[in-house]
């Protein structure tokens, strides 16, 4: 949970931490002398009990809990989205390995929905394209937040064209995004183009290459600070398609052909176990929602190999995982019957299966972006 309880002993104590609200404990640990933090506990008054080894006992009544992200690889953020009417500029966030719902973390500087983020991983910054702001055509403003620091997004740059239904990889710590593909209200455009930046810094996008097609609503992987980025599924105007392609991120060039998902969709989502080279995706729109995930060995080109299912056929969702600790979520979107929902799954990623209901996002909505660091 996203609360914790911390202090100093002068000495070694045992540390109960109970409640107020109903009396129940929350946290019964030892505790060496120095300084000392409980992070498992929930956002209510606390009454702390400190009993030292010599019988002696401190206790101390209605101490409030300190909000903390934590700095592990282990937490996803999920920003912007929409709902019937309306589009959101909430950024909410979670630990991934926990089952605790999404808690909030600050404000993207419009409500803006089709937004796609990726990371520069454990060195903890997220840059997200703005998508399409309430009221307005896709735009190509991109914005960045600290993920291992609660707060409101800050101005990063601009695409060299403005856009959205984009897919985004990154080589981690290596400090390489690349954003590919995209849409345009203004004639019906579609692009193949493909971006980057230097995600530790700010400023607008630089070219890097093309796509093999005209491409909307890919999804897409990568392998961390193995280097490669691949997009999977796409809409190219007329049609769904089940391409995938890829890039040496730390190059520049245009994308060559990887292999093919196991049957044509677009608007699905993909993610990784970073280093260790497994990506999948999963949903996505094929004539209807539907509920497949696909997987890849993503330093191997070839075609997809069925991983499992999700709960319900889903599009528009997005997803996150914490890396080599090997968890991927699925979170929010649209179900079989076009309802938004708040639904967060989880996979083992190395392994196959069905995915498994975890938590909930801030409220149902479709058309979020994500970012992790991991």
């Amino acid at each position: 949970m996203p609360y914790k309880i911390s202090g100093t002993l002068s000495d070694a104590a045992r540390i109960i931490i109970i409640k107020e609200a109903d009396w129940s404990i929350e946290s019964n640990s030892s505790k060496s002398s120095g300084a000392y933090e409980a992070d498992d506990v929930e956002n209510n008054a606390k009454l702390v009990i400190a009993r030292k080894s010599d019988g002696e006992i401190l206790a101390y009544g209605n101490v409030s809990p300190t909000y903390y992200v934590p700095v592990d690889g282990d937490t996803a953020t999920f920003m912007g989205g929409n709902v019937p009417g309306s589009y959101r500029n909430v950024i909410e966030y979670k630990t991934i390995s926990t089952s605790a719902n999404c808690t909030d973390f600050g404000d993207t500087q419009t409500s803006c929905t089709w937004c796609e983020g990726t990371s520069n991983g454990g060195s903890a910054r997220g840059v997200f394209t703005r998508g399409q702001p309430w009221g307005s055509n896709f735009v190509s403003n991109t914005e960045y937040i600290t993920i291992t620091s609660a707060g409101n997004s800050a101005t990063f740059g601009n695409l060299t064209q403005a856009r959205g239904y984009i897919g985004a990889v990154s080589n981690s710590t290596n400090d390489r995004g690349l954003w590919a593909g995209g849409y345009h209200q203004s004639g019906g455009a579609r692009y193949n183009i493909i971006d980057y930046v230097t995600l530790s810094t700010t400023g607008a996008s630089t070219d890097f290459g093309d796509l093999t097609v005209l491409a909307q609503r890919p999804a897409s992987v990568d392998s961390g600070t193995n280097d490669r980025g691949v997009w999977m599924g796409r809409h190219n105007g007329s049609t769904w398609l089940n391409t995938m392609d890829y890039v040496t991120i730390s190059t520049t060039g245009n994308a060559s052909d990887f292999g093919d998902l196991s049957f044509a969709r677009y608007d699905g989502h993909g993610l990784s176990n970073r280093t260790s080279n497994r990506g999948v995706m999963s949903g996505g729109y094929s004539g209807s929602r539907i509920n497949n995930m696909d997987y890849i060995s993503i330093n191997s080109t070839g075609n997809s190999t069925d991983f499992g299912d999700l709960s319900d056929a889903r599009c528009c969702h997005t997803g996150a995982s914490n890396g080599t600790n090997d968890r991927g979520l699925w979170a929010g979107g649209s179900d079989g019957g076009g309802t938004r929902i708040n639904i967060i799954e989880y996979i083992t990623i190395s392994s196959t299966g069905n995915a498994t209901d975890l938590c909930d996002l801030t409220e149902a909505k479709e058309g979020l972006g994500s970012c992790q660091n991991a």
